[in-house]
């Protein structure tokens, strides 16, 4: 494997590591903060909200 590939992988090992759904979640609220600040709206509680979330959405998965 190559340098380039060995690093692409790592750094899909650190943003997404073993659960693609909360990296998707994270990359999903800071979307929707983008979205909600550049129409002029404070979003500081998007985030704290998302975290609650997608922590609940976790546990819930890994209890099954």
């Amino acid at each position: 494997m190559s340098r380039l590939g060995r690093g692409v992988a790592a750094l899909w090992s650190f943003v997404v590591g073993d659960d693609p759904v909360t990296a998707l979640g994270v990359v999903v609220a800071l979307a929707l903060t983008a979205l909600i600040t550049s129409s002029g709206v404070p979003a500081w509680w998007v985030m704290p909200v998302a975290a609650v979330g997608l922590l609940v959405l976790s546990l819930l998965r890994a209890s099954r």
